[in-house]
């Protein structure tokens, strides 16, 4: 046991320890009593069965590919401006059919007959018109009339013609009259515009969507029973995707935890054994929420204060919002039973910034100060930027948590987020070497994530302003493992098996720690070499590719300057001593390489 500060944690948990310190640590007071009071089937099967038996580009949720040759370069177009394949969109009807994604015990469930009314929030700035009358559409289609209160669009400033008389005029003739729309006036960002939805809302329970979703089959009754039971719960849907290129409606069966690193960036960690979909639970705690698609009491949601209004555009938002409803009495459950699908962008057009600071630090800042108590100082000192930044006026946001005599973070910590200190320790242990790793040969690129996960290749990217502060995707630690890994990700590089091939592909898979073959990385700092595997000598190297730098393996050859590389800081004292107490294998042999004398090769 290791005193980090006023914090203690076990800085070498292994696999099995790891589960059983979940499992004796695992809180039992958040539970959810058994409904009491009439049941009811919600689910409206006629409407169920009519969709299946319909047909056309995109019915059921299936892919759509466009063919014409012709329709290309307007593909390409309205793809970069949207993040999604908005001709694709087009193709489908607004009343689309999804497949029905629940499980065969939700399909039985019965739920409270009594349930509250609500008004369901989205938000849009420069939607594309026919993906969000199909999120509108889709809602009026599932959901019970007797529970569906109002919807309120709240256009964030948006100057698409399409999004104003078109808009209007579409609701008019098409929908009841539920449908209210709200125009801010200058652009308030995600967070104004939804406190300004929130505050237009009439119903009891506020349902908050991003503009680009389908809900599927009895979604919300689901979502409903928890809070008629404990009005301070908030729940989320099980989000399954739309593919932003071809529109396929993907399933998502297993659920995961919502977490953070200490660079406050959002991390989806997986459900512990007793909490998987299969084992009957119908509800899952949730330590911090997406955030994009969550139901929660109107009144519970102005009582702990709706956002923080002093939070700017976008960013840290649902870090807040979670903090505050499990430390002042809430909680956040997770419900397999309700699955709402979101459009997650792809490559797309950088659109310019609706304000001329660092709006995303001040806010995160905003949250650790307000919420985190002692453990900001492990966001502070990855970032030199917070100790620059204003986080501005905290009074109202203060006082809120000292009226609802709200719990510590350290309580959230260890009660709510019990494990993250064991995934994401406070203090990073010791590395050879971190921070972005920059092409010596084509020095405005840097190894880059791209934000992908593992089975993708690793990419070269402009190199970030800071290359000792990098953002998460430039980010990447030569491990005490001895594995070259995305710092903030479970994802390491790896070349796979050697054959006698050339410029070989390099990918990310998920760590495997312990495993020194094909995760092995070794940097020569004599010649930067970011040398690959065990009894091998293969480097990194940059090539073109039809006009594109690629990351590839080749043959270390010492006057290839492709093959260099710089790190952002480099432990000297850890590097000379690299290859001493070598792990064995089985054999009881050392796995040192056979022929690492780089620093005296030539």
């Amino acid at each position: 046991m290791k005193r980090i500060g006023s914090i203690e944690i076990n800085v070498h948990l292994k696999d099995t320890e790891t589960k059983r310190f979940n499992n004796e640590n695992k809180s039992k007071q958040f539970t959810l009593p058994i409904p009491n009071g009439e049941l009811k089937d919600w689910a409206d099967k006629e409407a169920i069965q009519t969709d299946r038996e319909r047909f056309g580009p995109g019915e059921n949720g299936k892919r759509v590919i466009i063919k014409n040759q012709a329709e290309k370069d307007l593909e390409k177009r309205l793809y970069r401006f949207n993040g999604f394949n908005a001709l694709v969109s087009e193709k489908i009807s607004v009343n689309r059919s999804v497949p029905d994604a629940r499980s065969e015990k939700c399909k039985q469930r019965k739920y409270l007959a009594k349930l509250p009314s609500v008004s369901v929030i989205l938000i849009f700035y420069e939607e594309h018109f026919h993906t969000l009358l199909r999120s509108i559409h889709s809602i009026i289609n599932r959901t019970p009339k007797e529970l569906l209160h109002q919807i309120v669009l709240v256009d964030d400033y948006s100057s698409k013609e399409s999004l104003k008389a078109p808009l209007d005029g579409y609701i008019s003739e098409h929908f009841p009259p539920i449908i209210k729309i709200v125009r801010n006036q200058k652009r308030l960002g995600l967070i104004g515009a939804r406190l300004a939805g929130a505050k237009s809302s009439t119903g009891e329970v506020l349902v908050f969507f991003d503009s680009h979703i389908e809900v599927n089959y009895n979604w919300l009754p689901p979502l409903l029973e928890p809070i008629t039971i404990n009005s301070k719960i908030c729940t989320c849907p099980l989000v399954d995707g739309v593919a932003h290129n071809d529109f396929k409606y993907r399933i998502h069966r297993n659920g995961a935890r919502g977490g953070l690193n200490w660079r406050f960036s959002y991390k989806q960690l997986p459900l512990f054994p007793e909490d998987k979909i299969q084992s009957n639970r119908c509800h899952i705690e949730d330590p911090v929420m997406m955030g994009g698609l969550f139901a929660i009491s109107k009144a519970f949601f102005w009582d702990l204060g709706g956002y923080d209004d002093g939070l700017d555009i976008w960013g840290a938002e649902q870090f807040e919002l979670s903090f505050k409803i499990w430390m002042c009495g809430g909680m956040i459950l997770d419900v397999p039973c309700s699955h709402v699908a979101h459009i997650f962008r792809g490559p797309m057009d950088e659109r310019p910034s609706p304000r001329d600071f660092n709006f995303l630090t001040r806010n995160q800042k905003r949250v650790a100060e307000v919420w985190m108590d002692e453990y900001k100082q492990y966001m502070y000192m990855r970032d030199p930027e917070y100790a620059e930044t204003d986080a501005g006026n905290l009074t109202r946001m203060l006082a809120v948590r000292e009226r609802l005599k709200c719990k510590s973070f350290d309580w959230y910590m260890k009660t709510v987020a019990y494990d993250f200190l064991i995934k994401y320790p406070p203090i990073d242990p010791p590395s050879y070497a971190n921070g972005a790793i920059q092409s010596l040969k084509y020095m405005q690129y840097c190894l880059d994530t791209m934000g992908e996960r593992e089975g993708n290749r690793v990419e070269l990217y402009p190199c970030a302003k800071s290359l000792i502060w990098p953002h998460d995707n430039q980010n990447w630690v030569l491990s005490a493992d001895r594995v070259l890994a995305a710092r903030h990700e479970n994802l390491c590089l790896n070349i796979g098996k050697h054959t006698n091939e050339r410029d070989m592909p390099v990918w990310m898979w998920k760590c495997v720690n312990g495993t020194y073959n094909n995760q092995f990385f070794y940097y020569d700092r004599k010649h930067n070499w970011l040398v690959h595997g065990q009894h091998t000598h293969l480097c990194l190297e940059v090539i073109r590719e039809n006009g594109k730098p690629q990351v590839v393996a080749n043959e270390c050859i010492s006057s290839r300057r492709r093959q260099r590389w710089k790190f952002g800081t480099v432990n000297n004292t850890m590097l000379d001593n690299f290859f001493h107490n070598m792990p064995t294998n089985k054999n009881n042999k050392n796995i040192s390489p056979r022929y690492y004398d780089y620093d005296s090769a030539n």
